[in-house]
């Protein structure tokens, strides 16, 4: 527990009723999607700006008190819980969009706005944020830009480092710094794109400067089922060699749809085994003949039904399946374990065979729903939590497809970042001098080691004053 001394401190700078320190209200804090690790924190505070979070820190600092920042606990790695204890920083209440700026395609908005809601503020002068992660309806824009997130429209529009040109950053001793800025292109050390993917180990996010762009003049979104995840991958591929890069490219496999149908009814093709929906945008002129060749494409890899979706109505209830496959895994298992491995495109078919293979290997369902374009794919495992053979079971099949990936040329992580999940895989694929190459930098940024401590790598912690 906290001494009364720091809560004291604590609650002058932000007020009583945004400190929590009751153990039975901080349960709610003790993980993130990932839920097989857990750990409480002390105490959750949640300021209401910059300065406030610069002043908590501040008395973390002086007290060797660590810390880790939360925005919406969507994370799907473990990277905003305490893990070594200390206290959590909500950044729920930092929600404000502060300027939008059409003119440069730029908008300043705080860590704590939700994703889609800079989209649906914008769109009525017709723009829009690119990066879309599934939870956009409820994750943060300072969380994506720690794990650097994407979504499924990453192929054309990359990810959210791709999408930031400042940052606002409280460090652990409390200063605040400003990296880059209104323009894309900063002299010197790219300090921003550091930040990006750091997951708040360096520091806390609590401005961001993004691009917004204007919503493309025709969109076209395509679904085709296939009998075979072979077939619908072959898709893809030939695709992108075709000379067309879409927007997205997605793929659900036969166990997900099997889920769809039994959480939300929706209906598909008798013998689909794999979905694959494919958007592309730009100018309309053109776009007819694009979608005559993605057509072809999939008629050709013996495809049992394209769709074209007529309007926008449609189109949304294209997607709907897509957004709707995490929570429909919810509906059928007590609990599942999504995992975020990168493997080169052509690569995907095999990945996915042994996917499955794996799956029967542990005796665990797996179902796959993944951004079929850069081969960012997403197993999901489930198992009961209440079951430790299970559980066990299901971190030994998830190293098991998280090694795939790398021998595959791939890596760990797309989107959803290392966390502590995934930490002890970092040296599957980093040396360990990378590894204390990584840690001389976070020394650099914190150099006692108080920002989001026990993630990516370990760090010794100091004892507290």
């Amino acid at each position: 527990m906290l001494d009364s001394r720091v809560i004291e401190k604590l609650e002058f700078v932000v007020g009583k009723e945004y400190v929590i320190k009751d153990l039975n209200e901080l349960i709610v804090f003790e993980c993130d999607g990932f839920t097989l690790d857990k750990s409480a924190p002390e105490a959750a505070i949640f300021p209401g700006n910059t300065e406030e979070v610069s002043e908590i820190v501040r008395i973390l600092y002086d007290e060797n008190i660590q810390f880790t920042s939360r925005g919406a606990g969507t994370g799907l790695s473990g990277g905003c819980l305490a893990s070594k204890g200390g206290v959590i920083i909500c950044l729920s209440r930092m929600n404000r969009i502060l300027e939008i700026d059409y003119k440069n395609g730029t908008a300043i908005v705080e860590s704590g706005v939700i994703n889609l809601q800079l989209t649906n503020k914008t769109s009525k002068n017709d723009y829009f944020f690119a990066p879309d992660p599934s939870s956009q309806m409820a994750n943060t824009i300072g969380g994506n830009a720690a794990t650097n997130a994407g979504g499924p429209h990453t192929l054309k529009y990359g990810s959210s480092i791709n999408h930031v040109f400042g940052l606002e950053v409280v460090l652990s001793d409390g200063s605040i710094k400003q990296f880059g800025g209104k323009v894309e292109d900063i002299n010197g050390f790219d300090l921003t794109g550091l930040i990006i993917g750091s997951e708040g180990t360096l520091g806390i996010i609590t401005k961001l400067i993004v691009k917004i762009l204007h919503i493309p003049e025709g969109v076209k979104t395509f679904l085709a089922n296939f009998g075979s995840m072979y077939n619908a991958t072959k898709s893809c591929s030939e695709i992108i060699s075709s000379g067309i890069i879409p927007a997205a490219m997605e793929i659900i496999d036969y166990v997900m749809l099997s889920a769809l149908k039994k959480a939300f009814d929706f209906e598909f093709s008798e013998n689909a085994k794999a979905l694959l929906i494919i958007e592309i945008d730009g100018i309309k002129q053109g776009m007819d003949r694009m979608g005559e060749k993605i057509i072809n494409i999939c008629n050709k890899n013996n495809a049992l039904e394209v769709k074209v979706a007529k309007d926008d109505e449609e189109r949304t209830l294209l997607w709907a399946a897509r957004k709707s496959a995490f929570g429909a895994v919810g509906r059928i298992s007590p609990n599942y374990l999504t995992n975020d491995g990168v493997v080169p495109r052509t690569k995907i078919p095999e990945m996915i065979e042994y996917v499955y293979e794996v799956g029967e290997k542990y005796s665990l369902k797996i179902a796959n729903t993944f951004h079929a374009g850069d081969g960012n794919i997403h197993p999901l495992i489930m198992y009961d939590e209440r079951n430790p053979d299970q559980v066990d079971r299901t971190f030994r099949a998830a190293a098991e497809i998280m090694k795939k990936c790398i021998e595959f040329s791939g890596t760990i992580s797309g989107e959803h970042g290392i966390g502590t999940y995934k930490k002890k895989y970092m040296k599957w694929i980093f040396s360990e001098n990378d590894i204390k190459f990584m840690r001389s930098i976070k020394k650099i940024f914190d150099p006692r080691g108080l920002s989001n401590p026990g993630k990516i790598f370990d760090l010794l912690s100091l004892k507290r004053k």
